[in-house]
């Protein structure tokens, strides 16, 4: 059984931050290029997959990682509690209008797998059903990979204390306070059943699209693990400028 306690939530004793920083830089300035030539080959695509506990970085690893990219180049979608049309449909309807077209960068905060999360959490919906989205979402991430799509899949693990500390300052500072939610501090109470489920997830969602489990307590070593993985991803792909 898969153990998030196994995976730490901070960077390694020594790592010097300024270096970190400057190789994160250095990221960076490789992904602006790369994306360059993903969207001017127009022949793959990239999703890349933001999940985590409440407070724990999504939109703080958005604004600072892939702040290099052109936005002509790059969409991002928030999935929250489904809408009362969405739930008029099947849960993967409200997804697919999001999927990225050839030659963009797609990022979900929050995903499809709010929707094994949350149901299996607060009991909303049977076993059976449950157990269908699983295999409804291996099937679809597969099938995104046979027509050409990337995903990269990150877990942003942030420790219990860092997660009642940043929940706090979202009460206490005027800046954050609008991200504040009564909810918040309800769910935060269900840590243990979410992350129960995650190690489902990460055991069974899908093996040849490897979930990876970053440490978040500390942002600039998320961030540096995040844009070495995304130019890594895009790299591989050993794309050239299509000739005119």
């Amino acid at each position: 059984m898969f153990d998030l306690s196994d995976h730490p939530t901070k960077a390694p004793k020594g790592l010097d931050r300024q270096q970190t920083d400057k190789k994160t830089r250095e990221l960076q300035a490789r992904l602006f290029d790369l994306q360059r030539l993903l969207y001017a080959n127009s022949k793959h695509s990239l999703l890349i997959i933001l999940q985590g506990l409440d407070a724990a970085g999504k939109d703080g690893t958005i604004r600072h990682v892939f702040s290099c990219v052109n936005p002509m180049g790059c969409n991002v979608t928030s999935f929250k509690k489904p809408s009362a049309e969405e739930r008029k449909h099947d849960f993967l309807w409200r997804i697919y209008p999001h999927v990225p077209a050839k030659g963009m960068i797609q990022i979900f905060n929050r995903s499809h797998y709010e929707d094994i999360l949350v149901p299996t959490v607060h009991k909303t919906h049977s076993n059976a059903v449950i157990q269908h989205r699983y295999d409804l979402i291996n099937t679809f991430e597969r099938h995104l990979e046979l027509n050409d799509t990337l995903i990269l899949k990150f877990f942003l693990n942030l420790s219990r204390k860092k997660q009642e500390q940043k929940l706090q300052l979202r009460l206490n500072d005027p800046r954050r306070k609008w991200k504040y939610d009564e909810a918040d501090k309800k769910e935060a109470s269900n840590r243990a059943a979410y992350l129960k489920v995650y190690s489902e997830i990460f055991e069974r969602c899908s093996p040849e699209i490897p979930w990876q489990i970053i440490p978040a307590d500390q942002k600039w070593y998320r961030n540096y693990l995040i844009a070495r993985s995304v130019v890594q991803k895009l790299e591989a792909l050993n794309m050239t400028y299509p000739q005119t």
